[in-house]
């Protein structure tokens, strides 16, 4: 009897503990289900807190050639030689970027991306309210008027610097850290969005920009800028850090680079003190091991070598030179363009109003991207974009062989608005390629050479510009700009066919065929009975 009150006391036991069983495992699950939200929450506070940085500096990038030209008035000279100064710092001092964002941590890069983009552009700010306010600096104490000229190219230099210490951060850094864990059409998404805040802020941070300076004044122009930088700049604090610390996959990203970088240095170390062992046990070697040593201390010295040798032994670099020779254009409402188009007589709210439209259809390829990419991949993306882009960058070609004036410029603003699309669409496809090819060791070294190589290629166009500066002559630089595009496109595709051993499904293409004609024969035959 003891027997038998013990065994149903067990089944009594194990019965109660089943029917715990599934509400342990509901209580497990709920606290996963949170977790799966925070993203969801967090992702909200990335986005604006992108949205406020970007705006500061597309307000600048709007702003800063109106403001040489005021300071100058009647010459593109300062204007030229601010856009050569940005250009330069960038290509130059990117990949060196690349590298201090790889070696620190996210924190650190955090806080020092956003107090020098911000306080750079606060100072750019002053300095453009002091060469307004006191335009006699110009007769009357000259040397007073190139410093603050001089500091007004410096500070601008380093806010662009410090915007793209934040866009390897963000985008390809956080976004790629964030999606980990979860389907691939999640990374998409975010890149899509993360582009169009960035299109958006192109798009209306002018408007609201030209519409201070045409109704109010440039200095308040300047101070709105100075004010925006000022007062932002602890709201984009709060709302990254707290992405950061409420998502955990940042943190251990973090702590993993802090590690890989610690091992990195004993292993420098390491070899180091086993170099000079060797120095000193073999003297016959010396000569050859102090070649070695002099290599590495060129490679130390000059940091951009080894961040270029890093980029170019990536799987995905003639995607990125691909899109780097994309920057090597006038068809673009840029500083060229604009001006080109303004000898030819369009009105400046014709030109605002192309660029506008521009932005619009910008703004629709983060829309249509997602859709192409899920039904025909990343790579096919690519491709298909690219050679779009160069289809209706034809209608530019086609405006050098119209005569009149007014209706080249036309054509030529519809063919540039209109190869947005296939720009954009691009641009995410490369984009993404790099976060999904490139190692996170290397991510940060490869997205600051991508940008330096980008602005290289763009400066490149401003020279070109100076080279080519008679308007009538513009031509010239249209045919060239397209040439550049063509040659990006076959280098894409050149690269589209090492991967896939092919260009297109020429099989199914047979099939379809096939098919055709078989259910044409099937339908004679059923008209003669």
């Amino acid at each position: 009897m003891n027997i038998i009150r013990g065994r149903k006391k067990e089944s009594a036991e194990i019965e109660e503990a089943m029917m715990r069983e599934p509400l342990l495992g509901q209580q497990d699950q709920q606290p996963s289900s949170q977790d799966d939200s925070l993203p969801n929450s967090l992702l909200t506070y990335l986005y604006v807190g992108h949205f406020l940085a970007r705006w500061g500096a597309r307000m600048w990038e709007f702003s800063v050639g109106l403001y040489m030209i005021s300071i100058w008035p009647d010459s593109l000279l300062f204007a030229a030689i601010y856009g050569v100064v940005e250009s330069a710092s960038t290509a130059l001092f990117g990949p060196i970027v690349g590298q201090w964002v790889d070696r620190l941590t996210y924190v650190k890069v955090l806080r020092l991306w956003l107090v020098a983009q911000n306080l750079s552009f606060i100072i750019a700010g002053a300095t453009v309210i002091a060469l307004v306010e006191f335009s006699t600096l110009k007769s009357s104490n000259f040397t007073a008027f190139i410093s603050l000229v001089v500091l007004t190219n410096i500070s601008g230099a380093v806010a662009v610097l410090s915007t793209l210490a934040g866009t390897i951060l963000i985008e390809r850094e956080w976004v790629v850290v964030i999606s980990e864990g979860h389907p691939p059409e999640n990374l998409t998404k975010i890149n899509s969005i993360i582009r169009r805040i960035d299109l958006i802020s192109k798009l209306f941070a002018p408007v609201i920009t030209g519409f201070i300076i045409s109704f109010v004044s440039l200095t308040a122009s300047a101070l709105t800028l100075a004010l925006w930088n000022a007062i932002s700049v602890w709201v984009e604090y709060w709302l990254f850090i707290s992405v950061y610390n409420g998502i955990p996959a940042l943190g251990e990203s973090s702590q993993r680079r802090i590690s890989r970088l610690s091992s990195s240095v004993v292993g420098e170390s390491s070899s180091t003190s086993q170099e000079k062992e060797s120095m000193l046990s073999h003297d016959e070697g010396n000569s050859a091991l102090t070649q070695k040593t002099w290599k590495m201390n060129i490679f130390e010295w000059v940091p951009w070598l080894d961040a270029w040798k890093v980029y170019l032994q990536q799987d995905v670099v003639l995607p990125g030179v691909a899109l780097a020779l994309l920057y090597f254009t006038v068809l673009s409402f840029g500083t060229l363009m604009t001006a080109a188009l303004e000898w030819e007589g369009v009105p400046a709210f014709v030109i605002g109003i192309g660029r506008g439209i521009s932005a619009m259809i910008g703004i629709g390829a983060t829309f249509v991207y997602p859709v192409i990419q899920s039904r025909i991949s990343t790579l096919r993306t690519g491709l298909w974009s690219i050679w779009s882009q160069w289809i209706f960058l034809l209608i530019c070609v086609a405006s050098i062989l119209v005569h009149k004036s007014t209706l080249s410029a036309y054509l030529l603003m519809t063919g540039v608005a209109t190869s947005r699309l296939g720009l954009w669409t691009f641009d995410l496809a490369v984009i993404q390629q790099m976060q999904d090819h490139v190692p996170e060791s290397d991510r940060c070294v490869v997205g600051g050479v991508q940008n330096s190589l980008q602005s290289t290629l763009d400066l490149m166009s401003y020279v070109m510009g100076i080279i080519i500066s008679n308007p009538k002559d513009f031509w010239k630089l249209i045919l060239l700009s397209y040439l550049v595009v063509t040659l990006a496109a076959l280098l894409y595709t050149f690269y589209v066919y090492l991967v896939r051993k092919h260009l297109f499904h020429f099989e199914k293409l047979f099939l379809h065929i096939k098919w055709l004609i078989g259910s044409t024969a099937d339908s004679h035959s059923i008209r003669n009975v």
